[in-house]
């Protein structure tokens, strides 16, 4: 008798288990109305570029001027790499003081410099400023969008397909939202870009007689504690989009929507997202960007030494409640490079596991370029070590 209790119990404690909700599906069940009003979404986490929801993530669809993405990513890889300064100034052609759409009304032959013409990109979404950027770096907005078109196939998007640098309705030209998403991942590595995305309102040539008022088009900047960054789009075709970027107790999340109805569809959509991913995550922070994680040693350098460092931010993520206590960081240095070896140029990976589980890959890069070793210096180092040994 009291065994046939105890299979019974066993039997009702079972199914109790069995019918109770694990947390994938409390949260699947807090996602369901998630981006009702859009045709795609997704929501990521930055540094582990893990998706925590998504919504037909993968469907080509027009991205208007979320575009410029792209645009102020490669911008901000130019600045990054010297070919470009920020104090520099830009003198705007015919083709750009043409363009339509969302602008800042720049005149045929008028000079802007660089960090006024990346505050039209990112703050006003001036199509007339993106391409007079775009003709400074590449010669040509057709040369630039190729650069484009090379950087999707380098961060090996499957989905995406540049025609132009700003957006404009172009027929062939398209992403995802899944794509847009690791687009936004790879600018953020510029953490200065939200110094830029973040301004809500400014001015350009101030004082002046043809001054403008620059007003983001990302109403969250203002609205959504944390937002700072990064995209709108609008056309006809592609409807009302957004990449939004937030970040809160050192997490942050990229949310992008596409095909919203309406502006207030579009901002609703994306704080339902970021209202998700607050409160069911949360991240543990493992490095910043540029931290040293190892030495390279290379005798043929002209610096024997140098410091490799994280080239982003690296965590791990987790739901709330959770812990991850088996945390471990394996670091990988390549052992055939041959120099130079340029600042920024992966020279290994930061592997992040819990127990056997990769959970993330990061590449390592250097802080400063390394050369060759001059004759002379190669002498020196030999007579040296000849001397340590006698």
């Amino acid at each position: 008798m009291k065994r046939g209790l105890l299979v019974v119990s066993m039997v009702i404690t079972l199914l109790i288990h069995l019918s109770s909700p694990v947390f994938a599906e409390e949260a699947g069940s807090d996602t369901e109305k998630l981006a009702e009003n859009t045709k795609s979404a997704i929501l990521m986490e930055r540094d582990t570029g893990e998706v925590l929801f998504d919504k037909n993530a993968h469907e080509k669809l027009p991205p208007a001027s979320m575009t410029k993405i792209m645009t102020l990513l490669l911008i901000m890889e130019a600045l990054d790499e010297g070919k470009l300064k920020l104090d520099e100034t830009v003198r705007v052609s015919d083709r750009a003081a043409s363009m339509g759409g969302s602008q800042i009304f720049l005149e045929s032959g008028e000079e802007m410099s660089v960090q006024d013409l990346l505050k039209g990109v990112a703050v006003a979404s001036g199509n007339d400023a993106s391409v007079a950027l775009a003709e400074r770096i590449a010669g040509s907005e057709k040369a630039f969008v190729k650069k484009m078109n090379d950087k999707v196939k380098e961060l090996d998007l499957k989905d995406t397909k540049f025609q132009n640098a700003t957006g404009l309705p172009a027929e062939d030209h398209y992403s995802t939202s899944y794509d847009m998403s690791i687009m936004a991942k790879e600018l953020l590595k510029y953490e200065s870009i939200t110094d830029y995305t973040s301004i809500y309102e400014d001015y350009l040539r101030k004082g002046q007689d043809n001054e403008f008022w620059l007003v983001n088009t990302n109403k969250l900047v203002k609205f959504y504690p944390g937002v700072d960054g990064l995209k709108t789009g609008y056309t006809n075709e592609a409807k009302y989009c957004l990449t939004a970027t937030a970040e809160k107790e050192e997490m942050r999340v990229i949310a992008v929507v596409m095909g919203a109805k309406t502006t207030k569809e579009r901002n609703a959509a994306v704080s339902g997202m970021l209202d998700f991913a607050f409160n069911h995550y949360q991240t543990n922070k493992l490095f910043e960007k540029g931290d040293k994680i190892t030495d390279l040693k290379l005798l043929k350098a002209d610096k024997t030494i140098t410091d490799v460092v994280a080239s982003e931010s690296i965590s791990t993520l987790h739901k709330k409640g959770e812990s991850m206590d088996d945390i471990a960081t394996e670091v990988n240095v390549h052992h055939a490079l041959s120099l130079p070896i340029f600042r920024g140029d992966k020279v290994g990976e930061l592997i992040v596991k819990n127990g056997d589980e990769i959970i993330s890959r990061t590449d390592l890069t250097i802080k400063e370029t390394i050369d060759k070793a001059s004759y002379f210096t190669l002498l020196k180092r030999t007579l040296q070590r000849m001397a340590k040994n006698e």
